[in-house]
């Protein structure tokens, strides 16, 4: 099933030429089915290519995805045009009435700050509250998996000696969690942080469990149990260019930046590199989409309440939620 959204959003003519599948309102309106809700509170600085990374690895989904996209509500970003955030973008105040079956929260590169420090720091608290009563299941990136962590359990992050960069090997942990269903033993994963959090400040919190780490890149994946989120690290929505980009970048600014590990074909900056967690990631996106479906009420006014069924890993329902009878 294709994903819905805006047929004059940047994304859905590269999407299109792309082969992925992209239902209009019009046609979606005819399928016996309830699509899923997914919001996604785009935080990072080029909001149309990272619209587009996510609408590629939901639109694998054999589901029917509606994806909203939000914004902070008083803050005003600097590197994306007003009409686009206005044609757009729902400032969160707007929909706070609404619920979802999922949302997505994006890093922003902010990581070296202070939480407190950021602007929209306290907003992103009230929606980090706000997601326990009126969103499903939640999946945090990159900074805001950092955020998510420290807001609900006061896990804090570390200052690296110097940005972990490149393409690393990863092992999964547990192949019997619906979320890890069909990935490899060990994947390839695009990092890119200034920052990291420590297994030794997640272990003594029972509910949370580590599914993808690196010896060398550390903790990749974070399962919460018992509030249904899912805390990823790195990048594996990254297109085949973005570490590239986000090199030359750097070397313009004049930063000390190494060629990212294991991207460049020999090291090679001048060689095109070869995507080698594409896989992995539609996999990964596909399982937790899955993973809303079995679980999420079918009537979406009863996501929030305290009887609603939690995600088990591995576990599903016998009815799921989203079949009509």
């Amino acid at each position: 099933m294709p994903i819905k959204i805006p047929a004059n959003l940047p994304a859905f003519d590269i999407l299109d030429k792309e082969g992925v599948l992209i239902i209009k309102d019009s046609d979606a309106t005819h399928q016996d089915i309830r699509p899923l809700r997914i919001a996604l509170l785009n935080l990072m600085p080029e909001k149309i290519k990272t619209e587009t990374q996510i609408a590629r690895v939901l639109g694998i989904s054999p589901l029917q995805v509606e994806m909203t996209l939000i914004a902070p509500t008083h803050y005003v970003p600097k590197n994306t045009s007003r009409e686009h955030m206005l044609d757009f973008y729902h400032p969160w105040d707007d929909i706070r009435e609404q619920k979802f079956d999922g949302l997505i929260i994006t890093g922003a590169p902010i990581e070296q700050m202070p939480f407190e420090d950021v602007d929209y720091w306290q907003e992103l608290r009230q929606v980090f509250d706000w997601s326990l009563t009126h969103v499903h299941g939640l999946f945090n990136l990159c900074w805001g998996a950092q955020a998510a962590l420290y807001h609900f359990y006061g896990i804090p992050k570390y200052q690296l000696a110097e940005k972990r960069f490149g393409i690393f090997e990863h092992r999964v942990l547990d192949h019997t969690s619906l979320l890890m269903r069909g990935l490899n033993d060990t994947l390839s994963v695009p990092v890119s942080r200034h920052t990291e959090n420590h297994r030794s400040d997640i272990e003594p919190h029972l509910e949370l469990e580590v599914l993808i780490e690196s010896d060398t890149a550390g903790v990749c994946l974070v399962h919460d149990r018992k509030l249904h989120h899912v805390h990823m690290f790195n990048h594996m929505e990254y297109d085949s260019v973005t570490l590239g980009e986000e090199y030359r970048r750097d070397l313009e600014k004049g930063d000390n930046i190494q060629i990212p590990v294991g991207y460049y074909p020999n090291d090679d900056a001048t060689k095109p590199p070869v995507n080698t967690w594409r896989s992995s990631a539609h996999l990964l996106f596909g399982n937790w989409l899955n993973s809303l479906y079995q679980t999420t009420p079918f009537d979406l006014n009863k996501i929030g309440d305290p009887g609603t069924k939690t995600f088990v890993p591995g576990q599903e329902r016998s009815k799921p939620g989203h079949r009509i009878d």
